[in-house]
């Protein structure tokens, strides 16, 4: 066995799309403060930059789309994935400039 054959049988593989969208689902469960009761409050007393409330509903949707999607049968492609990632993202830093990030609030905690 040649020496470029072996070094590409022991590199890891990059995951298929539907894996890696549920990689990205997952994640955005695990950090994103979706059912919290604290996130849905809204009011004129709350100092809010942004509507959390409103950001974790379309990152909510966006995943109830896409568990369903994917369930069905349907492959993200390349956009798709890169678009729900940078929506995440986006959401992320919106989520963090009111201090809702569940990784901010053990940070906090400590």
């Amino acid at each position: 066995m040649s020496k470029l054959a072996e070094l590409d049988w022991n590199r890891p593989r990059k995951p298929d799309r539907v894996t890696a969208m549920r990689q990205i689902i997952d994640e955005v469960k695990a950090e994103f403060p979706l059912y919290e009761p604290s996130t849905f409050i809204c009011g004129s007393n709350i100092d809010c930059q942004g509507c959390p409330k409103k950001l974790l509903e379309l990152v909510d949707g966006e995943i109830s789309y896409w568990e369903h999607a994917m369930a069905k049968g349907v492959i993200p492609n390349f956009e798709q994935i890169r678009r729900f990632g940078k929506t995440c993202l986006g959401v992320k830093r919106g989520l963090a400039r009111n201090n809702l990030l569940k990784s901010q609030k053990n940070q906090d905690q400590s």
